[in-house]
Protein backbone atom coordinates (compact mmCIF):
# COMPACT_ATOMS: atom_id res chain seq x y z
CA UNK A 1 0.00 0.00 0.00
CA UNK A 2 1.30 2.96 -0.91
CA UNK A 3 2.13 6.39 0.89
CA UNK A 4 -0.88 8.15 -0.07
CA UNK A 5 -3.67 4.97 -0.13
CA UNK A 6 -6.01 4.89 2.49
CA UNK A 7 -4.47 3.07 5.21
CA UNK A 8 -5.66 0.24 7.01
CA UNK A 9 -7.33 1.02 9.60
CA UNK A 10 -9.39 3.48 8.16
CA UNK A 11 -11.10 0.86 5.29
CA UNK A 12 -14.06 -1.06 5.78
CA UNK A 13 -12.71 -4.76 6.72
CA UNK A 14 -14.59 -7.46 5.11
CA UNK A 15 -13.16 -11.13 6.43
CA UNK A 16 -14.03 -14.46 4.24
CA UNK A 17 -14.34 -16.92 6.47
CA UNK A 18 -15.89 -20.46 5.93
CA UNK A 19 -14.60 -24.09 5.70
CA UNK A 20 -11.58 -25.36 3.61
CA UNK A 21 -12.44 -25.89 -0.17
CA UNK A 22 -15.75 -23.60 -0.34
CA UNK A 23 -14.52 -21.31 -2.40
CA UNK A 24 -13.14 -18.61 -0.61
CA UNK A 25 -10.40 -17.96 -2.75
CA UNK A 26 -12.07 -18.53 -5.87
CA UNK A 27 -14.62 -15.47 -4.20
CA UNK A 28 -12.07 -12.90 -3.35
CA UNK A 29 -10.37 -13.20 -6.69
CA UNK A 30 -13.57 -12.76 -8.27
CA UNK A 31 -14.98 -9.92 -6.09
CA UNK A 32 -11.43 -7.66 -6.56
CA UNK A 33 -10.73 -9.10 -10.60
CA UNK A 34 -7.58 -10.14 -9.80
CA UNK A 35 -5.87 -13.47 -8.96
CA UNK A 36 -4.66 -12.28 -5.53
CA UNK A 37 -5.31 -15.85 -3.35
CA UNK A 38 -4.09 -19.05 -4.96
CA UNK A 39 -7.24 -21.12 -5.36
CA UNK A 40 -6.56 -24.95 -5.31
CA UNK A 41 -8.81 -27.60 -5.22
CA UNK A 42 -6.59 -29.44 -2.60
CA UNK A 43 -7.64 -28.53 0.91
CA UNK A 44 -5.79 -25.86 3.36
CA UNK A 45 -4.54 -24.29 0.70
CA UNK A 46 -4.51 -20.34 1.84
CA UNK A 47 -2.46 -20.80 5.20
CA UNK A 48 -2.07 -17.00 6.77
CA UNK A 49 -4.64 -14.53 5.68
CA UNK A 50 -4.33 -12.70 2.52
CA UNK A 51 -5.02 -9.12 2.28
CA UNK A 52 -6.39 -6.89 -0.51
CA UNK A 53 -7.31 -3.16 -0.45
CA UNK A 54 -9.62 -2.44 -3.11
CA UNK A 55 -12.67 0.17 -3.44
CA UNK A 56 -15.81 -0.70 -3.67
CA UNK A 57 -18.82 2.06 -4.12
CA UNK A 58 -20.74 3.25 -2.49
CA UNK A 59 -19.05 1.47 0.99
CA UNK A 60 -14.93 3.46 0.15
CA UNK A 61 -12.04 2.09 0.42
CA UNK A 62 -12.29 -2.03 1.75
CA UNK A 63 -9.96 -4.13 2.62
CA UNK A 64 -10.75 -8.23 1.92
CA UNK A 65 -9.45 -10.90 3.92
CA UNK A 66 -9.26 -14.22 2.58
CA UNK A 67 -8.96 -16.89 6.02
CA UNK A 68 -7.64 -20.01 5.90
CA UNK A 69 -10.32 -22.99 6.68
CA UNK A 70 -12.35 -22.85 10.30
CA UNK A 71 -12.41 -26.45 10.04
CA UNK A 72 -8.21 -26.74 9.40
CA UNK A 73 -6.72 -29.73 10.90
CA UNK A 74 -3.40 -30.73 13.15
CA UNK A 75 -0.97 -28.83 14.43
CA UNK A 76 -0.72 -26.11 11.89
CA UNK A 77 -4.02 -26.18 11.01
CA UNK A 78 -5.28 -25.16 14.06
CA UNK A 79 -2.56 -22.35 14.54
CA UNK A 80 -4.06 -21.09 10.96
CA UNK A 81 -7.47 -21.18 12.68
CA UNK A 82 -6.30 -18.95 15.45
CA UNK A 83 -4.90 -16.78 12.75
CA UNK A 84 -8.33 -16.32 10.87
CA UNK A 85 -9.92 -15.89 14.74
CA UNK A 86 -7.59 -13.10 14.74
CA UNK A 87 -8.35 -11.59 11.56
CA UNK A 88 -12.04 -11.50 12.85
CA UNK A 89 -11.35 -9.16 15.27
CA UNK A 90 -10.56 -6.50 12.66
CA UNK A 91 -13.88 -7.27 10.84
CA UNK A 92 -16.65 -4.67 10.01
CA UNK A 93 -18.78 -7.37 7.70
CA UNK A 94 -18.04 -11.09 7.74
CA UNK A 95 -18.71 -12.92 4.39
CA UNK A 96 -19.27 -16.83 4.81
CA UNK A 97 -18.73 -18.84 2.27
CA UNK A 98 -20.65 -22.26 2.13
CA UNK A 99 -20.43 -24.63 -0.45
CA UNK A 100 -23.54 -27.24 -0.48
CA UNK A 101 -21.15 -30.42 -1.90
CA UNK A 102 -19.01 -29.87 1.57
CA UNK A 103 -20.47 -32.16 4.35
CA UNK A 104 -24.03 -34.22 4.04
CA UNK A 105 -26.21 -30.62 2.80
CA UNK A 106 -27.82 -31.65 -0.54
CA UNK A 107 -27.37 -29.87 -3.92
CA UNK A 108 -28.52 -26.60 -4.44
CA UNK A 109 -31.16 -27.24 -7.15
CA UNK A 110 -32.76 -29.83 -4.70
CA UNK A 111 -33.17 -26.98 -2.05
CA UNK A 112 -34.64 -24.83 -4.56
CA UNK A 113 -37.35 -27.29 -5.27
CA UNK A 114 -37.90 -27.80 -1.29
CA UNK A 115 -37.87 -23.64 -1.09
CA UNK A 116 -42.06 -23.75 -0.75
CA UNK A 117 -41.43 -26.21 2.60
CA UNK A 118 -38.18 -24.59 4.02
CA UNK A 119 -38.58 -21.95 7.49
CA UNK A 120 -35.80 -21.47 9.30
CA UNK A 121 -36.38 -21.81 12.78
CA UNK A 122 -33.76 -20.04 14.70
CA UNK A 123 -33.07 -21.33 18.20
CA UNK A 124 -33.74 -19.21 21.37
CA UNK A 125 -29.55 -18.84 21.74
CA UNK A 126 -28.90 -17.61 18.51
CA UNK A 127 -31.94 -14.80 18.03
CA UNK A 128 -29.93 -11.68 17.39
CA UNK A 129 -31.05 -8.83 19.55
CA UNK A 130 -32.82 -7.22 16.70
CA UNK A 131 -34.82 -8.85 14.03
CA UNK A 132 -33.41 -8.69 10.21
CA UNK A 133 -35.81 -9.59 7.55
CA UNK A 134 -33.95 -10.36 4.82
CA UNK A 135 -35.38 -8.45 1.59
CA UNK A 136 -35.26 -9.97 -2.08
CA UNK A 137 -32.28 -8.71 -4.26
CA UNK A 138 -32.83 -8.65 -8.33
CA UNK A 139 -29.76 -8.37 -10.63
CA UNK A 140 -31.40 -9.85 -13.55
CA UNK A 141 -31.61 -8.14 -16.99
CA UNK A 142 -33.04 -4.52 -16.79
CA UNK A 143 -34.06 -5.36 -20.11
CA UNK A 144 -36.74 -8.58 -19.12
CA UNK A 145 -39.91 -7.67 -18.29
CA UNK A 146 -41.50 -9.55 -15.24
CA UNK A 147 -45.26 -10.03 -15.06
CA UNK A 148 -47.06 -11.26 -11.65
CA UNK A 149 -48.72 -13.99 -13.89
CA UNK A 150 -45.02 -15.65 -14.74
CA UNK A 151 -43.70 -17.29 -11.66
CA UNK A 152 -40.09 -18.01 -13.56
CA UNK A 153 -39.51 -14.78 -14.25
CA UNK A 154 -40.43 -13.41 -11.05
CA UNK A 155 -38.04 -15.67 -8.65
CA UNK A 156 -38.91 -15.60 -4.87
CA UNK A 157 -36.73 -16.28 -1.44
CA UNK A 158 -39.68 -17.47 0.14
CA UNK A 159 -39.02 -19.31 3.53
CA UNK A 160 -35.53 -20.61 2.51
CA UNK A 161 -32.64 -19.65 4.96
CA UNK A 162 -29.36 -21.23 4.34
CA UNK A 163 -28.49 -21.49 7.70
CA UNK A 164 -30.82 -24.77 8.04
CA UNK A 165 -28.16 -26.67 5.98
CA UNK A 166 -24.78 -25.73 8.18
CA UNK A 167 -22.96 -28.04 10.08
CA UNK A 168 -22.77 -27.80 14.03
CA UNK A 169 -19.50 -25.87 13.78
CA UNK A 170 -20.43 -23.15 11.03
CA UNK A 171 -23.94 -22.48 12.96
CA UNK A 172 -21.56 -21.97 15.97
CA UNK A 173 -19.54 -19.62 13.50
CA UNK A 174 -22.71 -17.48 12.78
CA UNK A 175 -23.36 -17.58 16.53
CA UNK A 176 -20.60 -16.07 17.64
CA UNK A 177 -21.23 -13.18 14.76
CA UNK A 178 -24.96 -12.88 16.03
CA UNK A 179 -23.35 -12.30 19.92
CA UNK A 180 -20.56 -9.94 18.89
CA UNK A 181 -22.75 -7.69 16.20
CA UNK A 182 -21.03 -8.36 13.29
CA UNK A 183 -23.37 -8.48 10.27
CA UNK A 184 -22.78 -11.02 7.55
CA UNK A 185 -23.79 -12.35 4.31
CA UNK A 186 -23.47 -16.35 3.99
CA UNK A 187 -22.36 -16.84 -0.12
CA UNK A 188 -23.85 -19.97 -0.67
CA UNK A 189 -21.02 -21.17 -3.62
CA UNK A 190 -21.52 -23.99 -5.82
CA UNK A 191 -18.87 -24.79 -8.87
CA UNK A 192 -19.75 -25.02 -12.19
CA UNK A 193 -23.36 -26.53 -12.26
CA UNK A 194 -26.50 -25.26 -12.53
CA UNK A 195 -26.19 -21.73 -14.26
CA UNK A 196 -29.99 -21.38 -14.66
CA UNK A 197 -30.51 -21.81 -11.01
CA UNK A 198 -27.71 -19.08 -10.33
CA UNK A 199 -29.38 -16.82 -12.91
CA UNK A 200 -33.31 -17.23 -11.25
CA UNK A 201 -31.35 -15.79 -8.16
CA UNK A 202 -33.13 -16.91 -5.25
CA UNK A 203 -31.04 -14.04 -3.12
CA UNK A 204 -31.52 -12.23 -0.08
CA UNK A 205 -30.11 -8.97 1.81
CA UNK A 206 -28.10 -11.31 4.04
CA UNK A 207 -28.44 -14.96 1.62
CA UNK A 208 -26.67 -15.02 -1.65
CA UNK A 209 -26.04 -17.68 -4.69
CA UNK A 210 -22.78 -17.57 -6.84
CA UNK A 211 -20.44 -19.62 -8.55
CA UNK A 212 -16.92 -18.50 -7.46
CA UNK A 213 -14.98 -19.81 -10.27
CA UNK A 214 -17.62 -18.72 -13.55
CA UNK A 215 -17.83 -15.60 -11.36
CA UNK A 216 -21.87 -15.75 -11.23
CA UNK A 217 -23.79 -13.76 -8.32
CA UNK A 218 -20.45 -11.49 -7.44
CA UNK A 219 -23.15 -8.71 -8.52
CA UNK A 220 -25.68 -9.92 -6.25
CA UNK A 221 -22.87 -9.92 -3.46
CA UNK A 222 -21.55 -7.09 -3.96
CA UNK A 223 -25.07 -5.50 -3.34
CA UNK A 224 -25.43 -7.29 -0.52
CA UNK A 225 -22.38 -5.91 0.88
CA UNK A 226 -23.45 -2.14 0.08
CA UNK A 227 -26.72 -3.09 1.74
CA UNK A 228 -24.97 -4.46 4.99
CA UNK A 229 -22.32 -1.98 5.02
CA UNK A 230 -25.05 0.33 6.45
CA UNK A 231 -25.75 -2.27 9.25
CA UNK A 232 -22.56 -1.43 11.17
CA UNK A 233 -21.41 1.32 13.40
CA UNK A 234 -20.34 4.08 11.38
CA UNK A 235 -17.04 5.93 12.66
CA UNK A 236 -16.73 9.39 14.01
CA UNK A 237 -14.47 12.09 12.11
CA UNK A 238 -11.60 12.70 14.68
CA UNK A 239 -12.15 16.07 15.25
CA UNK A 240 -16.11 15.77 15.23
CA UNK A 241 -18.01 18.14 17.71
CA UNK A 242 -14.86 19.95 17.91
CA UNK A 243 -14.41 21.93 15.15
CA UNK A 244 -17.07 23.44 12.71
CA UNK A 245 -17.07 24.94 9.21
CA UNK A 246 -14.95 28.44 9.66
CA UNK A 247 -13.61 27.14 12.71
CA UNK A 248 -9.23 27.68 12.90
CA UNK A 249 -6.95 24.97 14.36
CA UNK A 250 -3.24 24.73 15.41
CA UNK A 251 -1.73 21.58 15.02
CA UNK A 252 1.46 21.52 16.96
CA UNK A 253 4.02 18.59 15.23
CA UNK A 254 7.52 18.06 16.08
CA UNK A 255 9.97 17.16 14.35
CA UNK A 256 12.11 14.45 16.19
CA UNK A 257 14.11 11.70 15.73
CA UNK A 258 11.24 9.44 14.72
CA UNK A 259 9.73 11.64 12.06
CA UNK A 260 9.74 10.14 9.00
CA UNK A 261 11.79 12.35 6.22
CA UNK A 262 9.78 14.56 3.85
CA UNK A 263 6.18 13.65 5.11
CA UNK A 264 3.84 13.96 8.03
CA UNK A 265 3.08 10.67 10.25
CA UNK A 266 -0.35 9.18 9.94
CA UNK A 267 -1.72 10.49 12.71
CA UNK A 268 -1.31 14.61 11.79
CA UNK A 269 -1.94 14.00 8.22
CA UNK A 270 -5.29 11.97 8.97
CA UNK A 271 -6.10 15.00 11.74
CA UNK A 272 -5.36 17.77 9.02
CA UNK A 273 -8.12 15.80 5.98
CA UNK A 274 -10.55 15.65 8.42
CA UNK A 275 -9.90 19.17 9.24
CA UNK A 276 -10.18 20.42 5.87
CA UNK A 277 -13.01 18.56 4.98
CA UNK A 278 -14.96 20.64 7.89
CA UNK A 279 -14.11 22.99 5.75
CA UNK A 280 -12.02 24.68 8.62
CA UNK A 281 -9.20 26.37 8.50
CA UNK A 282 -5.29 25.34 10.11
CA UNK A 283 -1.88 26.09 10.61
CA UNK A 284 1.26 23.77 11.20
CA UNK A 285 3.71 24.87 13.07
CA UNK A 286 6.56 23.01 15.34
CA UNK A 287 6.29 22.94 18.86
CA UNK A 288 9.41 25.77 19.07
CA UNK A 289 7.76 27.98 16.86
CA UNK A 290 4.22 27.86 18.45
CA UNK A 291 4.34 31.38 20.20
CA UNK A 292 4.99 33.16 17.49
CA UNK A 293 2.67 31.47 14.80
CA UNK A 294 -0.50 32.24 18.17
CA UNK A 295 0.75 36.11 18.05
CA UNK A 296 0.79 35.77 14.07
CA UNK A 297 -2.54 35.01 14.37
CA UNK A 298 -5.95 37.96 13.78
CA UNK A 299 -7.84 36.04 15.91
CA UNK A 300 -7.68 32.72 18.56
CA UNK A 301 -7.75 29.15 17.36
CA UNK A 302 -10.88 27.69 18.83
CA UNK A 303 -8.52 24.69 19.42
CA UNK A 304 -4.54 23.46 19.58
CA UNK A 305 -4.21 19.94 18.87
CA UNK A 306 -0.47 18.85 20.00
CA UNK A 307 1.49 15.92 19.66
CA UNK A 308 1.48 14.02 23.37
CA UNK A 309 5.32 14.02 23.73
CA UNK A 310 4.85 18.22 23.35
CA UNK A 311 2.04 18.61 26.17
CA UNK A 312 3.79 20.55 28.62
CA UNK A 313 5.58 23.11 26.84
CA UNK A 314 2.36 24.08 24.68
CA UNK A 315 0.30 23.53 27.77
CA UNK A 316 2.69 26.78 29.11
CA UNK A 317 1.88 28.66 25.94
CA UNK A 318 -1.65 28.27 24.88
CA UNK A 319 -3.83 30.58 27.11
CA UNK A 320 -6.02 28.36 29.33
CA UNK A 321 -9.15 29.60 27.45
CA UNK A 322 -8.27 28.15 24.08
CA UNK A 323 -9.30 24.44 24.09
CA UNK A 324 -5.85 21.79 24.20
CA UNK A 325 -6.05 18.08 23.42
CA UNK A 326 -3.71 15.59 21.40
CA UNK A 327 -3.94 13.77 18.30
CA UNK A 328 -3.32 10.68 20.71
CA UNK A 329 -6.59 11.20 22.92
CA UNK A 330 -8.39 12.12 19.22
CA UNK A 331 -7.81 8.50 18.18
CA UNK A 332 -8.94 7.05 21.66
CA UNK A 333 -11.76 8.87 21.17
CA UNK A 334 -12.29 7.89 17.91
CA UNK A 335 -11.63 4.20 18.13
CA UNK A 336 -12.00 3.63 21.98
CA UNK A 337 -13.96 4.69 24.92
CA UNK A 338 -12.30 8.49 25.65
CA UNK A 339 -14.30 8.01 29.20
CA UNK A 340 -13.22 4.74 29.95
CA UNK A 341 -9.83 5.61 29.09
CA UNK A 342 -9.07 8.39 30.76
CA UNK A 343 -10.55 6.72 33.82
CA UNK A 344 -7.83 4.32 33.50
CA UNK A 345 -5.23 6.59 33.60
CA UNK A 346 -6.21 7.55 37.07
CA UNK A 347 -4.71 4.24 38.15
CA UNK A 348 -1.15 5.80 37.27
CA UNK A 349 -1.35 7.44 40.58
CA UNK A 350 -1.57 4.24 42.45
CA UNK A 351 0.74 1.97 41.18
CA UNK A 352 2.46 0.10 43.72
CA UNK A 353 6.33 -1.51 43.53
CA UNK A 354 6.32 -4.64 41.55
CA UNK A 355 2.82 -3.60 39.82
CA UNK A 356 3.20 -4.90 35.83
CA UNK A 357 2.36 -2.32 33.44
CA UNK A 358 1.95 -3.76 29.37
CA UNK A 359 2.58 -1.05 26.77
CA UNK A 360 1.06 -2.38 23.57
CA UNK A 361 1.78 -0.78 20.11
CA UNK A 362 -0.22 -2.23 17.10
CA UNK A 363 2.78 -1.64 14.61
CA UNK A 364 6.67 -2.59 14.15
CA UNK A 365 9.53 0.01 13.73
CA UNK A 366 13.37 0.33 14.46
CA UNK A 367 13.46 2.10 17.76
CA UNK A 368 15.26 5.40 18.52
CA UNK A 369 16.53 6.25 21.25
CA UNK A 370 13.75 8.83 22.09
CA UNK A 371 11.41 6.30 21.07
CA UNK A 372 8.22 7.00 23.10
CA UNK A 373 6.91 3.67 24.07
CA UNK A 374 10.08 2.11 24.98
CA UNK A 375 12.31 4.74 26.55
CA UNK A 376 9.77 8.08 27.22
CA UNK A 377 6.46 6.58 28.76
CA UNK A 378 9.09 3.98 30.81
CA UNK A 379 10.72 7.21 32.09
CA UNK A 380 7.27 8.84 33.35
CA UNK A 381 5.85 5.63 34.47
CA UNK A 382 9.48 4.90 36.86
CA UNK A 383 8.96 8.80 38.37
CA UNK A 384 5.88 7.99 39.50
CA UNK A 385 6.93 4.38 40.79
CA UNK A 386 10.59 3.20 40.19
CA UNK A 387 9.91 -0.43 41.11
CA UNK A 388 7.18 -0.61 38.83
CA UNK A 389 7.69 -3.74 36.14
CA UNK A 390 6.34 -3.15 32.88
CA UNK A 391 6.29 -5.45 29.89
CA UNK A 392 6.02 -4.47 26.04
CA UNK A 393 4.07 -5.82 23.38
CA UNK A 394 4.04 -4.81 19.81
CA UNK A 395 2.31 -6.01 16.70
CA UNK A 396 -0.75 -6.77 14.74
CA UNK A 397 -1.81 -9.45 16.87
CA UNK A 398 -2.86 -8.92 20.79
CA UNK A 399 -1.65 -11.42 24.53
CA UNK A 400 -5.15 -13.60 25.07
CA UNK A 401 -4.19 -13.24 29.15
CA UNK A 402 -3.64 -9.92 30.47
CA UNK A 403 -4.64 -11.05 33.98
CA UNK A 404 -1.33 -10.09 35.39
CA UNK A 405 -1.27 -6.48 34.50
CA UNK A 406 -2.60 -3.84 36.68
CA UNK A 407 -2.74 -1.46 33.30
CA UNK A 408 -2.59 -1.61 29.93
CA UNK A 409 -1.09 1.05 28.12
CA UNK A 410 -1.93 1.24 24.05
CA UNK A 411 -0.74 3.97 21.44
CA UNK A 412 -3.09 5.54 19.52
CA UNK A 413 -4.00 2.70 17.22
CA UNK A 414 -3.93 4.74 14.09
CA UNK A 415 -2.97 1.68 12.18
CA UNK A 416 -5.91 -0.83 13.68
CA UNK A 417 -9.51 -0.31 12.91
CA UNK A 418 -12.13 0.87 15.35
CA UNK A 419 -13.35 -2.88 15.40
CA UNK A 420 -9.68 -4.11 16.29
CA UNK A 421 -9.45 -1.77 19.55
CA UNK A 422 -12.95 -2.52 20.75
CA UNK A 423 -11.84 -6.28 20.88
CA UNK A 424 -8.77 -5.49 23.04
CA UNK A 425 -10.76 -3.06 25.59
CA UNK A 426 -13.61 -5.73 25.90
CA UNK A 427 -11.00 -8.49 26.30
CA UNK A 428 -9.62 -6.28 29.06
CA UNK A 429 -12.18 -5.74 30.74
CA UNK A 430 -13.71 -9.11 31.05
CA UNK A 431 -10.14 -9.23 32.58
CA UNK A 432 -10.60 -6.27 35.06
CA UNK A 433 -7.98 -4.66 33.56
CA UNK A 434 -8.06 -0.97 32.86
CA UNK A 435 -6.96 0.20 29.30
CA UNK A 436 -5.57 3.91 28.73
CA UNK A 437 -3.29 5.16 26.04
CA UNK A 438 0.25 6.91 25.30
CA UNK A 439 -1.31 10.49 25.17
CA UNK A 440 -3.56 10.28 28.14
CA UNK A 441 -0.81 8.96 30.28
CA UNK A 442 1.45 11.76 29.05
CA UNK A 443 -1.30 13.83 30.15
CA UNK A 444 -1.48 12.75 33.38
CA UNK A 445 1.71 12.53 33.98
CA UNK A 446 2.43 15.86 33.40
CA UNK A 447 -0.24 17.19 35.52
CA UNK A 448 -2.69 18.16 32.68
CA UNK A 449 -5.19 15.54 31.79
CA UNK A 450 -7.89 17.37 33.13
CA UNK A 451 -7.13 20.36 30.38
CA UNK A 452 -6.69 17.64 27.47
CA UNK A 453 -10.35 16.35 28.15
CA UNK A 454 -12.41 18.86 28.77
CA UNK A 455 -13.24 19.92 25.30
CA UNK A 456 -15.03 16.36 25.12
CA UNK A 457 -17.20 16.86 27.78
CA UNK A 458 -14.95 15.14 30.62
CA UNK A 459 -14.46 16.08 33.78
CA UNK A 460 -12.35 14.77 36.37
Amino acid sequence: MGLNDTPGGSRFTIGIFGKRNAGKSSLINSLTGQSIALASRVPGTTTDPVYKAMELLPVGPVMLIDTAGLDDQGELGSQRVEKSMEALRKCHLVIYVADPEVGARPQRPQLAQQQPQLAYQQPQSLQPQQTHQPQPVDISDPGEKKTPGNPDSQPSAGNWDARNFLEKEESEFIHQLETRKIPYVIAVNQSGEDTDFLNKNYGTDTQVFTDAALKLGIDQLKKAIIRNSGETEKEAGLTDGLIEAGDLAVLVTPIDTAAPKGRMILPQQQVLRDILDKGAYTIVTREGELDQALNALGRPPKVVITDSQAFRLVDSIVPPEIDLTSFSILYARQKGDLKKMTEAAAVLGDLKPGDKVLIAEACTHHRQKDDIGTVKIPKMLRKLEPEVDIHWHSGASFPDDIREYKLVIHCGACMLNRPEVQYRIELAEKEGVPVTNYGLTIAFCTGILKRAVAPFGIRI
